[in-house]
Parts: structure tokens; C-alpha cells; sequence
């Protein structure tokens, strides 16, 4: 993806998923801002620009893409459909009923899943999802998410190594933003 490219996208991103108002985040923080991922996710041409993007960022030896629910679910979905990779579909907690199972798709013991998600805050349903994929088995350490917003999940998932690659982070969004309303 040349720069440009990039530079399009994000401002993309952002005209569509950036709003203001007071949100209180899954960490329990409150923010001014928010990106509603769903509407990006929702825009089957910007969603199929997202998984391209992304595409490079998937680390070599993955094995199947993890997406977390809800967010993660169509990204992983799309970007299972360009690369190749088979997609599992990760529920916050697993069924109580029929299979079971946490992940839905196939067994996950002795794969290398990439999780993916939408946007990371502290971490903490990616730090969470990670935990219970490795308790069934799985080899986890590389998660890619859309926006970083740069509240520390990078680091909180380092802790429990797990790299994360971002698409982009808050600050990259923002930037396209103010570039594009100086001009």
C-alpha cells in the first residue's frame, strides 16, 4: 500500500466511525471521542479496503485468523477471504449449549492463531481472548487490530506476549483528520 493509499484509508476510517459526544469505554474510562467501528465494518467497500490493508500485517506461520466477537468477527471474515487464512470465530464466553465450543470454526489445540479485533483500548477482551484460546491449546502471539487508541494495549498484551500490530493508531487517525481540514 503506498502512502497515499494509507493516507486515503485512514482519512476514510475516520469520516465515517469518528464521533463526539461521552462514551464510557469497555476499560471504563470516558472519552469525548469514539470510533464506531460498526460503521466502518459495515461499508462492505471500506471493510474490503481494511482487510487488504491488513493482509501484509498477518504474521507468517498463522494458521488461522482469531476474530473476537463482535468486532473482530467481519474483519477476520473479510481478511480470511483475501488471504487465504481459514477464519475462527471467538465468543466472549463459550456456548453452554450444543458444541461448547469458545471458538466456532475448528479445533484450535496446536495452532498459531493471529487474533484479530477492531479497536484496542487497555487490551483487555484481547488480553482475555488470548488467555482462553491458550488454555484450549492454541498458540497465540500476535494480535492485529484497525485503531490503537493508544491506551496501553500494546503494552498489556506484551505482558502476556502477545505483539500487537496496529493498522492505525488514534493519534495516525487524528492527524489525517487535521491535515485534511487544513487544507
Amino acid at each position: 500500500m503506498t502512502t497515499p493509499q494509507r493516507d486515503e484509508l485512514a482519512r476514510s476510517i475516520y469520516a465515517s466511525s469518528h464521533i463526539t459526544g461521552e462514551f464510557v469505554l469497555r476499560s471504563g474510562a470516558v472519552s469525548t471521542e469514539y470510533f464506531d467501528k460498526y460503521l466502518f465494518e459495515a461499508d462492505p467497500a471500506l471493510l474490503r479496503d481494511i482487510a487488504a490493508a491488513l493482509v501484509p500485517l498477518v504474521p507468517p506461520g498463522t494458521d488461522a485468523l482469531a476474530g473476537l466477537e463482535l468486532g473482530g468477527v467481519p474483519i477476520a471474515t473479510m481478511l480470511s477471504q483475501l488471504s487465504g487464512i481459514p477464519a475462527y470465530f471467538v465468543r466472549k464466553e463459550a456456548k453452554t449449549y450444543g458444541t461448547c465450543r469458545l471458538a466456532e470454526g475448528g479445533d484450535v489445540e496446536g495452532r498459531h492463531l493471529t487474533v484479530v479485533e477492531d479497536v484496542v483500548t487497555s487490551g483487555g477482551q484481547v488480553i482475555t481472548s488470548c488467555g482462553d484460546l491458550r488454555d484450549r491449546g492454541a498458540v497465540v502471539e500476535h494480535a492485529l487490530c484497525v485503531i490503537d487508541r493508544e491506551s496501553g494495549g500494546p503494552a498489556g498484551l506484551a505482558e502476556i506476549g502477545v505483539e500487537l500490530h496496529p493498522l492505525f493508531t488514534m493519534t495516525e487517525l487524528k492527524q489525517m483528520d487535521e491535515a485534511e481540514s487544513t487544507r
